[in-house]
């Protein structure tokens, strides 16, 4: 079994890894409601070691939600199987539709489309959403595409083609590359992220503010979704890379 082990882990060595995951700090861009982070420096080299302190909300940069942070009584992140955190990964590319429509909501006809040309998503996935929005970061203002009225404006799934992927395929999670999972534009016409809270409910995790997603295949690829194991916490920042077939 243990030579088993290693053949496997020198046969994903072997294929291409991309690191879907951005770097953060103090002047990244962040949801609204929370401070920027803070990150301190307590001891230098000339202390005898190098140690800092790093404060920031836990759905901060490339971050995973757990089920807790929308739904009482859901999972928190410490909660999640190890086995749940790497799953086969799907990318729906709807780059070209979010540029020329930054409010552009998944639907169900997108969906059936992508498997038109792809095949069948399997359940057990991990589907992400490509719209290109983290070829935006690290601008601020860029990110949060606000109109003259200060209404953010970025692409997100639409409620229909979420349930159509957890009901009728059995999806195990999401990512996208934007801040929340609802279009901004459904969120200010519901008064609520109706999706995100749907994702969720569902007992799963999602990701957010992904990158490199242009980089991956539709199907065939791996996603891994790494993160410390903070006691009760609705989420964290995660290190999620994808390794291609």
């Amino acid at each position: 079994m243990a030579n088993d082990l290693i053949q496997a882990i020198q046969l994903l060595k072997e294929k291409e890894w991309v690191d879907l995951t951005h770097t953060f700090g103090p002047e990244s861009p962040h949801f609204s409601a929370f401070e920027s982070a803070e990150f301190k420096t307590l001891f230098t080299h000339d202390d005898g070691f190098f140690s800092q302190s790093f404060t920031f909300a836990g759905q901060y940069g490339t971050h995973l939600d757990a089920p807790i942070h929308f739904v009482r009584d859901k999972r928190y992140l410490d909660e999640l199987d190890l086995k749940e955190l790497v799953l086969p990964l799907v990318v729906i590319d709807k780059s070209k539709e979010a540029e020329a429509n930054n409010d552009y909501s998944l639907t169900i006809e997108d969906i059936l489309q992508f498997e038109a040309e792809h095949g069948k998503i399997e359940s057990g996935s991990f589907v992400a959403l490509r719209t290109d929005w983290s070829k935006r970061w690290p601008d601020v203002a860029a990110f949060n595409n606000k109109d003259a009225d200060g209404n953010n404006h970025a692409p997100g799934w639409g409620l229909d083609a979420l349930k159509f992927l957890f009901e009728e395929r059995q999806i195990k999670a999401v990512g996208h590359e934007t801040f929340d999972t609802d279009a901004s534009v459904d969120f200010q016409k519901n008064g609520a992220l109706l999706g995100e809270y749907y994702v969720l409910a569902q007992d799963t995790y999602q990701v957010e503010l992904l990158k490199n997603l242009d980089k991956l295949p539709a199907k065939g690829a791996v996603i891994v979704n790494i993160t410390p194991k903070p006691e009760k916490a609705s989420g964290f920042p995660v290190r999620s890379f994808a390794i291609l077939p």
